[in-house]
Parts: C-alpha cells; structure tokens; sequence
C-alpha cells in the first residue's frame, strides 16, 4: 500500500465514523468502524464495521448503514480532496460483540462462576 493509499484509508475510516456518528440517524448499539481497505486507484472502498449491542439492534443498524450508503459517500466526497470519491462497500464483522463475549467469559471465570 503506498502512503497515499494509506492516508485515504486512515482519512476514510476518521470521516465515516464521524459521519455515522453525526449524520446519520436511526443507528442503534455502538457502531464502529473496524477497518476500511481501500483499492489502489482509490476508486473503492471496503468499509468493515462492527455493532455492539442486541440482535434487533445489529440488525436496525446494518439496515440504516445500507440504506444510507450513498449519502455517507456524498458526505466523504464534501470532506476528503480526492478527484474522485471512492465507491463504498459496507461489510458487517461481528468483532466487538466476539471480543466482548470473550471478555465476560474471562471475567466469569476469574470470579469462579464457570
């Protein structure tokens, strides 16, 4: 990955965060973005994210990011210089609720209930 490609990603991954955080409306859980890929021309984007919180929570979620897909990549193209805006692609990874799930296991054990 070349520098440049590096700071599309790093720019990417700070503005679309913010975007859900301040754009967005109808999120539920804590939405959050995991890592984002982006192709060498800057042309595409693979936006991994994560929700922590309940099944209906999730699954509202992935529904608002999907829905608002194309406005996210208006609201980047109004932030970032770039020629040409990269084409996004919204991939859920169920990361933070695995990590917390581990933790609480942890937890449980050190207190003796498992």
């Amino acid at each position: 990955m070349t520098l440049r490609n590096e700071r599309v990603r790093k720019e990417l991954m700070r503005d679309i965060s913010d975007i859900l955080r301040k754009e967005i409306r109808g999120l539920e859980g804590v939405v959050s973005i995991v890592d984002v890929e982006v192709s060498h021309d800057n042309s595409f984007a693979k936006v991994v994210y994560s929700v922590l919180g309940s099944d209906e929570q999730i699954e509202k979620s992935k529904d608002v990011i999907e829905k608002n897909t194309p406005k996210i990549r208006y609201e980047v193209g109004k932030r970032l210089r770039l020629r040409l805006t990269p084409e996004l692609r919204f991939i859920y990874s169920n990361g933070l609720e695995e990590g917390s799930r581990v933790t609480e296991l942890i937890n449980k054990i050190s207190r003796g209930e498992l």
